[in-house]
């Protein structure tokens, strides 16, 4: 599945990042019909309303936000551009943009099979004794415990290791209830057997008694906020979000179901996104905004889009203001973020941490979004086994279930060292990421989550090769399909340099269809160095470390072009 996480369908983006001036709006993003957002200037708000009889518009709700004074208005008689055009042009307004629509695009495989796994497992003294922990090769990477989408098992062999390594790091520390996570998601069954011990419970409030007890402008908030149904009750009816808080925190050996990242840890449940999977930008800052003013720790966002909005920028930069880390799912377009942007993973602001997705072969997902200068590292995110509501266990795909994984890392160092500036935590999880050529054009940090490197601080030296000590070699056996190849075509050849330290191949000509058919090199570990599909011309790849690599070939049932011809490959030795 490729489109399995949480996606905001925003289209092309609406506002500059530098655009703090006001400036007319893009409308080819969907967004709900003459509804608007607007920030008013402080001490304005009041000059603002006497003018909405001028405007045409409804007030249909004040939202007093950390980031600043803001209306959500309606109009009925008046489009959304003009609207926009006129709200713009008023002294008292900050800033106006579209209502944005975000939607849950999500689907689930059947549970049937799940609980008979047919894994063998080997567990350490750190595992923890719950039925389905040896599926999670997230946790624990034994190249062989991969689940398929049908809860059985994969029998595409995975790399054994490429995991958050969380095992050793439960030897430090497996969590503290003290950490707060906010799941802002479509909300978490806050019942499910394996999650209820480990929610987020506001002691201040006493449920179900229609009274705000602890004053915080919220009521009956016992295990987090609804700002989708302006209620207190965040129950998840979709599943996205409940399989990521399991990812996070599913309670240890409980002898049931699936173990989290942490094992202890207050998960509070903040849903904006409906049971249906919409939500909108009014909601989203609502959603933001609770999290901050209850001072989580910890923003698990496992959703997303293409288009920016200076109100949601406003809001993660209130909670980066109180050293809230901002996790975010880089999105499951397989484009790149530098050039085409996902927000929120996009936002420039120091505590976000964009999170891309990679397989349990330690290769990037085929659905990740990647980006070398804006998305930060890779987690585990395909085939991951995880809680849905009604005590049940699916298994889904996505930068969403990559997402969550890093959440968890980040508060376990949380429970065991306190909060750090938010910049510094970033730095240091890219620092003590596992560099792999597999994400090193694609992330910034050249390498995928590692939990004991973190709360260690342990830094693995990234080597670079001189780029002036490169040699150019003629190969002794051309890479070439038939020109154009054909369908269904399969070709393989491994390329052997002894005594080389590191091997690239340039490319000198590549036309196939784009998505569909593709060129691939493997290193000597069977690692993807570099897939190529679409068009080019001297094409240099990405460089291994082994001496040996593998150039395949491989074509659907359609479109057949004209190919790919390799006669060439650099090396140093």
């Amino acid at each position: 599945m490729k489109k399995m996480s949480v996606v905001a369908v925003l289209g092309l983006a609406v506002l500059s990042t530098s655009a703090m001036a006001k400036t007319a709006q893009s409308l080819e993003a969907p967004f709900v019909p003459g509804e608007v957002l607007v920030k008013v200037k402080p001490g304005l708000m009041g000059k603002f309303l006497a003018k909405k009889s001028f405007l045409g518009a409804e007030v249909k709700k004040e939202l007093r936000l950390l980031a600043g004074d803001y209306l959500l208005l309606k109009s009925n008689d008046k489009s959304t551009q003009s609207l926009l055009n006129e709200l713009n042009s008023l002294s008292e307004v900050s800033f106006a943009e579209p209502n944005f629509i975000y939607k849950a695009i999500d689907s689930t495989p059947s549970v049937e099979g799940m609980l008979a796994g047919t894994i063998k497992e080997v567990r350490s003294a750190m595992a923890p004794h719950d039925a389905l922990y040896g599926k999670l090769w997230g946790l624990n990477n034994t190249g062989a415990n991969e689940p398929d989408r049908n809860g059985g098992s994969s029998t595409t062999p995975g790399v054994e290791g490429a995991d958050v390594d969380a095992e050793k790091t439960w030897s430090i520390t497996r969590g503290d209830k003290k950490v707060v996570i906010a799941v802002i998601d479509t909300g978490i069954d806050y019942n499910h057997p394996d999650l209820k011990n480990n929610m987020w419970v506001n002691d201040k409030e006493i449920p179900g008694n229609g009274i705000d007890d602890d004053s915080n402008g919220y009521i009956d908030d016992v295990h987090g906020w609804n700002a989708n149904g302006k209620n207190g009750d965040p129950m998840d009816g979709n599943a996205h979000g409940t399989h990521c808080a399991g990812t996070i925190g599913a309670e240890h050996n409980n002898g049931m179901g699936v173990a989290g990242v942490m094992g202890d840890v207050s998960l509070m449940a903040v849903k904006f996104l409906s049971d249906e999977g919409s939500g909108s930008l009014a909601d989203a800052v609502v959603a933001i905004d609770y999290a901050t003013k209850m001072n989580v720790d910890i923003m698990s966002n496992s959703w997303g889009g293409g288009g920016f909005s200076k109100s949601l920028e406003d809001s993660i930069k209130a909670a980066k203001d109180k050293g809230i880390v901002f996790v975010a799912a880089a999105g499951n377009d397989g484009t790149n973020n530098d050039a085409k942007p996902s927000y929120p993973a996009n936002y420039q602001v120091d505590n976000v941490i964009s999170v891309a997705s990679h397989t349990a072969q330690d290769a990037l997902s085929s659905f990740s979004c990647f980006g070398k200068r804006t998305v930060h590292v890779a987690a585990p995110g395909s085939n991951v086994l995880s809680s849905t509501p009604g005590g049940e266990y699916k298994v889904f795909s996505g930068t969403s279930m990559a997402t969550p994984h890093v959440s968890g890392v980040v508060g376990l160092l949380i429970a065991e060292q306190g909060r750090l500036p938010v910049l510094e935590l970033r730095n240091r999880l890219m620092a003590t990421t596992v560099p792999t050529s597999a994400y090193r054009k694609s992330t910034a940090a050249g390498g995928r989550v590692n939990a004991y490197n973190f709360l260690t601080n342990t830094r693995i030296p990234r080597q670079e090769p001189n780029e002036n000590a490169w040699r150019v070699e003629t190969l002794s056996e051309v890479f070439e399909t038939v020109h154009p190849y054909a369908n269904n075509a399969k070709q393989s050849k491994t390329y052997s340099f002894p005594g080389a330290k590191y091997v690239k191949f340039v490319v000198e000509k590549y036309d196939t269809e784009s998505g569909y058919d593709f060129v691939t090199f493997k290193d000597a570990k069977g690692i993807v160095m570099e897939k190529l599909s679409g068009k080019g011309e001297n094409y240099e790849t990405d460089y291994t470390e082994t001496n040996s690599v593998t150039v395949e070939f491989s074509s659907d049932s359609s479109q057949a072009r004209w190919g790919v011809v390799i006669k060439e490959v650099k090396v140093i030795y």
